[in-house]
């Protein structure tokens, strides 16, 4: 069993925590990428009539969505090329390992807990 340091401390994640956090982003990946294609698609079949109050706000819920959407998916890709590099699993602030919990739920994580809280409470 091989396994990834994550941090100077030698936390480490297992290979089959890496290989299932891996196919994880790699699900979220294409789900996002589907989910881009729909919206352009949907976005370019209107009968292009001028857009009325309720097309307006649709148009923006749906613009609104893709550019989560977008967010996420460089999230996502971004978490990729760091486990590519081997500095997935290391918080983006603090260096210190991000928590093997905290990757299995949101495998996308640049931050630990504690940091991550630190960012929230200054917004």
């Amino acid at each position: 069993m091989t396994q990834q340091t994550i941090d100077e401390h030698d936390e480490v994640l297992p290979s089959e925590d890496l290989a299932a956090l891996r196919a994880n982003l790699r699900e979220q990946q294409l789900f996002r990428q589907e989910q881009l294609r729909q919206f352009a698609a949907d976005v370019g079949s209107g009968p292009g009539e001028p857009l009325q109050e309720e097309g307006a706000g649709r148009l923006e819920v749906h613009v609104r969505l893709a550019a989560s959407a977008r967010m996420v998916l460089a999230d996502v890709e971004a978490a990729l090329a760091r486990m590519d590099t081997g500095g997935y699993g290391r918080c983006h602030l603090c260096r210190g390992p991000v928590e093997r919990d905290r990757l299995l739920i949101v495998p996308q994580a640049r931050y630990c807990a504690r940091c991550q809280q630190v960012r929230e409470a200054a917004r």
